[in-house]
């Protein structure tokens, strides 16, 4: 089986640190899908900037995280949350401009994008990355890891959605990964064809089911 891991909701102090640590303990190149807000505070940009450094991917998480984009109703608020954070990232952006859209706890549906967030990704030229997996790290910290390995031995190649937030759920990484590594997981850092809806603004995959229209 194939797993590409992905950090959401970061860069976080205390925290950010011993994912990669682990990550390079454990040779695996991850993407982290950062918010804005956070990239605008010094010391959190250093440790996105370390992650690049490393050879992880780094990903636009929309500015605040506030809202899913596909319930915003006021002209202009879904491209600020897009392009605000993508202006933050600057030079640490992936050449793809990868962008992935706030879930609201995992789920997929039309509630990701409005029409708005979709015509800026095409002008913007970016790449939409989505999911198979939401092990709950966010909302059971000490309980993810046989979910997230249940979720990966069920499909050929899982997309998982971790959080690196303090509260304590990557304590677990290390053993999540021991333990899939066991099962015979190879990890990949780049993404299952089917969670990739858009490719530098060009929609390559059904798109509908994730736009509010």
């Amino acid at each position: 089986m194939k797993v590409t891991l992905t950090f959401d909701n970061g860069p976080e102090p205390g925290v950010t640190e011993r994912v990669l640590e682990v990550l390079k303990s454990e040779g695996i190149a991850a993407t982290f899908f950062v918010l804005g807000t956070k990239l605008a505070d010094p010391a959190r940009r250093k440790l996105a900037e370390r992650a690049h450094a490393e050879g992880h991917w780094i990903g636009n998480h929309t500015m605040t995280h506030g809202t899913p984009l596909g319930r915003l109703q006021e002209p202009g608020a879904a491209r600020r949350e897009i392009l605000d954070a993508q202006t933050l990232l600057g030079d640490l952006a992936h050449p793809d401009r990868l962008f992935r859209p706030f879930g609201g706890g995992g789920a997929l549906g039309p509630h990701l994008l409005n029409t708005e967030a979709l015509e800026v990704l095409k002008e913007e030229r970016m790449t939409c990355v989505l999911w198979n997996a939401i092990p709950r790290d966010f909302a059971e910290p000490d309980n993810w890891v046989a979910r997230a390995l249940e979720q990966c031995g069920a499909q050929p190649w899982t997309l998982l959605v971790l959080h690196d937030l303090p509260n304590g759920a990557m304590n677990h990484l290390k053993t999540f990964i021991q333990k899939a590594g066991e099962r015979g997981a190879e990890f990949r850092q780049e993404f299952p064809p089917e969670c990739v809806p858009m490719e530098r603004g060009q929609v390559i995959r059904e798109l509908c089911p994730y736009v509010n229209a």
